[in-house]
This record gives structure tokens, sequence and C-alpha cells, in this order.
């Protein structure tokens, strides 16, 4: 049967806003050449919903790679917002094929009646204000995920940087701002992502809320020591909290050696869930393909070979039961336990 596949973390959007930002609708729903996803793929694939970033890249990142969109004064917040019109506009003309879901009741309603499931999730706080009114702002405009960094330091602390291979201990935590940060989303019921986090913010954020704690698309360190794979410690924090971790398709998180290297097996994302769940359970593991944000590997290729990565696991003896809720319900629980609804 074809597992159907909620989502922790994707770039779709930033790939539409580089490449395709004329005619965002007519590319996703006719298919891409670029990337990883589209909509007759994720069909194809059994990808029935998750989180669509918005991410504004590094200014000569995309001098490089879509000089067209380097804007002469440039706005981190203006592109998030020119990204969520694009994921607005995906649901406006997909004639009832997607919608921006506010709550979990919206994503259940989207998987009985296969509609696409789209929640905003912001990757990078990079331009908000200090107190509030930025994401507020967003959250009025349908935004329920936020993960305050990338890799860049901002006004709320510093995300996790550094090489291969490192620690996440790779710099001072949390602000004042970032603190009030937190605690607006704690009040706001709006997830907070700890994916980029350094181990200082990760530990001062979880102290400070009282949400379960979520990493949406991030592996095992002791698998691969990159910094911004969790540590045991960390992974234990989050399944005492109640929370959840999206596993990272991505070469660079998977491979002990930190390559990013397409020759690269499937079996490299059993291991990390293999141990994710021999340290957290099975209730606190999930997929974060960071598809389109990342290479994968070849033997996966793009969001249609999601179906051999669950008969992999299939060979390997997981049951259904267990596929079910790596796949889509254990997303569904730490959502409605963060939303509250």
């Amino acid at each position: 049967m074809l597992f159907k596949t909620f989502d922790g973390h994707n770039d779709l959007l930033l790939n539409l806003w580089l490449h395709y930002r004329d005619d965002p609708a007519g590319a996703f729903y006719a298919g891409i050449a670029k990337g990883h996803l589209d909509f007759p793929r994720m069909q194809q694939g059994g990808f029935a919903g998750g989180l669509f970033a918005m991410f504004v890249p590094p200014q000569r990142y995309v001098e490089e790679v879509a000089p067209q969109q380097v804007q002469q004064n440039w706005q981190p917040l203006e592109i998030l917002w020119q990204q969520l019109d694009i994921l607005k506009t995906l649901v406006a003309h997909s004639a009832g094929r997607a919608r921006l879901c506010l709550s979990t009741a919206d994503i259940a309603a989207c998987r009985r009646d296969g509609v696409l499931a789209m929640v905003a999730h912001i990757e990078g706080a990079d331009g908000f204000d200090a107190d509030g009114a930025d994401l507020a702002a967003f959250y009025q405009a349908g935004v329920r995920s936020i993960g305050p960094f990338w890799n860049l330091a901002n006004r709320f602390g510093e995300g996790v940087s550094g090489g291969f291979p490192g620690s996440p201990d790779s710099g001072p935590g949390l602000t004042a701002a970032g603190e009030r940060l937190i605690a607006f989303a704690n009040q706001h019921r709006i997830l907070i992502d700890m994916s980029h986090m350094n181990e200082k913010a990760f530990w001062n954020t979880a102290r400070l809320s009282h949400a379960p704690l979520v990493a949406t698309h991030s592996n095992a360190h002791v698998l691969c020591p990159q910094p911004r794979n969790l540590t045991d410690d960390q992974l234990r924090a989050i399944r005492d909290s109640g929370g959840v971790v999206g596993i990272n398709f991505g070469n660079a998180f998977l491979r002990a050696d930190g390559k990013r290297d397409d020759d690269t097996g499937v079996i490299e994302i059993v291991k990390h869930c293999e141990h994710l769940i021999s340290i957290m359970g099975p209730d606190h593991v999930a997929l974060g393909s960071d598809f389109d944000g990342i290479s994968v590997p070849a033997e996966l290729g793009d969001v249609t070979g999601l179906p051999g990565l669950y008969a992999l696991l299939q060979s390997l003896n997981y049951d259904h039961a267990l596929i079910e809720q790596l796949a889509w319900g254990n997303w569904q629980r730490v959502l409605r336990q963060i939303w509250q609804d």
C-alpha cells in the first residue's frame, strides 16, 4: 500500500521563489524540472502534507543561482511575505487539491479528503522586530511554526554553525529578545523548531518553553557529527518533553563521513531512525526530509522514493502501525499538543 507522509520540513517555497516566481502554481501543478517536489511527484510518492518553510537564503547564494531575484534593497521580511504569498497562490490555484492548514483538524480533514495539507513555517527570524509584532502579523496571516535561526546570528541569538566534524556547542544562547520570542510563541501556540539552534540556545529553549520540544529536520550526532545534528542528551530532552524529531534526508546529515555524496544508501536514513527510536522510543520519531534544501541519496532520488523507504522499513520488520506513526501519526500528535486545538 502507499503510505501517506506528513513531512516536517521542505524548501519547496524557496525553490519556487528562486526559479518559478512568475508562475509558481503553474510550475508546481504541471511539474518542476529542478528539485525534489512538485504536485505530480508528491501524489506518486504519497506525500500528503507537511511544514512548508519560508526561508531567506544568503544574498550571495541568490546572486549565484537566481540573480534575477536579487533585490537592490535586501529586505528579509519582504522575502518571507513573498514566499507566504506563493504558498497561498498554490492553494488558490489548486482547484481544491491543496489547503493552508491552521489546526490538526484541518490536517486530518485533508488526509480524509485526499488534499495536500500545507502548514506555513518560518525558517530564520532575521529582520523580525524584538517585541513580537512581526511574528504576530505572520501568525494572523496563517503561520503556525517558526525556527528562530538558520546558521547565522540574529537579534534572537545564534544558529548552530561550524565545520564537520563539530560540536553543536558553537556559540552563545538566546538573547533577551530570543527569550521573549519563545514566550510569545508559547503564548500563541506556535511550534518552535530547534533544528538550527546551537546547544546553548537549545537548552535555553528547553528551560523556557512549556510546549513539547521539536526539531523538524535533524539527525543523530553520534552517527554523523555534523554540528546541526542532535546529541543523545538533546534527544532525551525532546523525548521527555513529549516532542518529536523529524529525520533529515540530507546526505551530509546522514553519512558518518559528513560528505554531500549522492552515492548514499537509503539504509543511512534507517540507521538514524533506529538510533532515534532506541533513545526516544517510537512515539517521538518522524520524517523531516529537507527536500529541495539539500542533496539526498540517489537511491531515494526525490519524493517519489518515499515508497522505497517504507518498503525497506517493512523488510526490516517495521510493522504497519509503526510506519504509520513515523509517516504521519507522530506529527499529528505533537502538533495537536502544541496547537491545543
